[in-house]
């Protein structure tokens, strides 16, 4: 059964009911509140304060504890990306629905308050057509425009950044140069940028950010370049790791830096985990001329597209090696979309699972990939067709909340930017645990429960210990 928009303000009304009492509990427990998610409930961000136990007649089988005195990395923020398939769907709205979707998104008080945000540098896969902002074959960039974006993405953009109350960290990337820059003359099927095109190319990024900029959209940072080593269908340019390291040493950082941007940070790589993510950050971090226009490296999920496990160990290894730079999860969905599949837990518990790992090795923020697509998983203009948290039935004008909706929630309301990750020590491998502390000191722990059992676990923190139950398929927030 889909969940509809219809359902979800009632799942909201059901909260709302049930505050009170809870609200009577947590005031008993040093006011810790509780939100739970959970499979076959409607427990939806739900403020869930009877699941901390006042008695003991359930005995705790897992024990978390936080260690306040012992931080780590500085929290950036949770978002998605704001592509030109998002926006058109977005566009395809009723008024009503696009303000419900604006809110559910980017409201940190009634939505789960977004506070970061990817877009393209002209077209990726998720756009109805590929094009670029300039002519073909204008090497001096005298057509360069962005037209193309104010009819549907910065209209979008501009209402997300209000929505989040005036502020939106935003990078952007582009997917590939525009074809008469590359080899294969094609701006899709992998290819290289011509060396000769460089010094155009890295001058073509700060025409965008200053052309977005004029619209009254701050760009936070850019990457280099998305997925340079897969050669695709779609729009993609590959680059070796010297490749990239001498276009950002030659080209895009002293470009960035004459154009009056030099204060953008550079993401390097974004793309898989694995062996290629820490061999680009030796490459890069280990030369100072290189490394000093590099802010961080930013990583996807898609290694496990064959079946095989996340490479966190590499996320890990990259932070410890290079504490000074910073980790950025910049792209990750659900591929091969299927609509039977909206309310597939399975999904929601990837994110979990991704999101806790890759923030207890260092991560500072984590970007999903598409904000907003229709019930067919796009458009997308060479049937590349995923999953989105949120989708929009346009022929019904409904709005359609995933469990990855929620799951991501559970991290992205609570956990605010410049939160310190806090040492936490989850005593069994059937949870999983990440702790932050938020700048005004409340703490933030979240537990993600993938077992067929509930399970019962101590909380422990400077020696006072709650105990709170955990449904089946559960992810749960204590706020502290």
């Amino acid at each position: 059964m889909k969940i509809t928009s219809q359902l979800f303000l009632s799942t909201f009304a059901f909260i709302l009911a049930s505050c009170f009492n809870s609200e009577i509990i947590a005031q008993k427990n040093n006011k810790i509140k509780v939100y739970t998610t959970a499979e076959n409930t409607n427990w939806k961000l739900s403020l869930s304060n009877d699941l901390i136990s006042n008695n003991t007649q359930k005995t705790p089988t897992v024990s978390i504890s936080i260690d306040t005195e012992k931080t780590d990395q500085t929290f950036l923020g949770i978002g998605g990306a704001i592509t030109d398939a998002s926006a058109e769907v977005f566009a395809k709205l009723s008024p009503k629905k696009q303000q419900e979707f604006l809110t559910a998104y980017y409201d940190k008080n009634k939505g789960i308050g977004y506070s970061l945000a990817r877009t393209n540098i002209h077209s990726c896969d998720f756009s109805s057509d590929s094009y670029t902002y300039v002519s073909e074959g204008d090497k001096e960039l005298k057509t360069f425009n962005i037209n193309h974006d104010r009819k549907y993405r910065i209209p979008l953009i501009k209402k997300a950044i209000k929505t989040a109350g005036g502020k939106l960290t935003l990078f952007v990337s582009p997917w590939s140069p525009p074809a008469f820059m590359k080899d294969n003359n094609d701006i899709l099927h992998g290819g290289v940028l011509l060396p000769e095109f460089a010094p155009a190319w890295a001058l073509y990024y700060t025409k965008f950010i200053k052309e977005y900029e004029k619209e009254g959209i701050p760009i936070w940072g850019l990457s280099v370049q998305n997925e340079p080593m897969a050669k695709q269908s779609w729009e993609s340019c590959i680059y070796t790791p010297e490749a990239e390291r001498d276009f950002l040493k030659n080209h895009l950082g002293p470009t960035l830096e004459k154009e009056g941007l030099g204060s953008k940070n550079v993401i390097i790589w974004d793309h898989n985990r694995g062996d290629m993510l820490t061999k680009r950050a030796n490459l890069v971090f280990s030369d100072p001329e290189v490394s000093k226009y590099a802010w961080g490296i930013g990583f996807h999920w898609y290694e496990t597209w064959n079946g095989g496990p996340p490479q966190f160990e590499s996320v890990a290894e990259v932070h410890k090696a290079f504490p000074n730079k910073n980790l950025l999860f910049t792209e990750g969905c659900i591929e091969k979309f299927d609509a039977s599949k909206y309310q597939f837990w399975g999904n929601a518990e990837r994110y979990g699972i991704n999101m806790i790992h890759d923030f207890n090795n260092g991560t500072v923020g984590w970007t999903d990939w598409n904000i907003l697509l229709d019930q067919k998983g796009g458009p997308n203009h060479v049937g590349n067709f995923c999953f989105a948290p949120i989708h929009a039935d346009i022929t019904k004008d409904e709005l359609i909340y995933t469990p990855m909706y929620y799951y991501i929630g559970h991290f992205s309301k609570f956990i605010r930017p410049n939160a310190k990750r806090v040492l936490e020590t989850t005593s069994d491998k059937s949870l999983l645990s990440t702790a932050f502390k938020n700048s005004d000191g409340q703490l933030i722990t979240v537990v993600m429960n993938q077992s067929e059992k509930e399970i019962v676990y101590y909380l422990e923190n400077q020696n006072k210990k709650t105990t709170i139950t955990i449904p089946a398929h559960a992810i749960q927030t204590i706020v502290y």
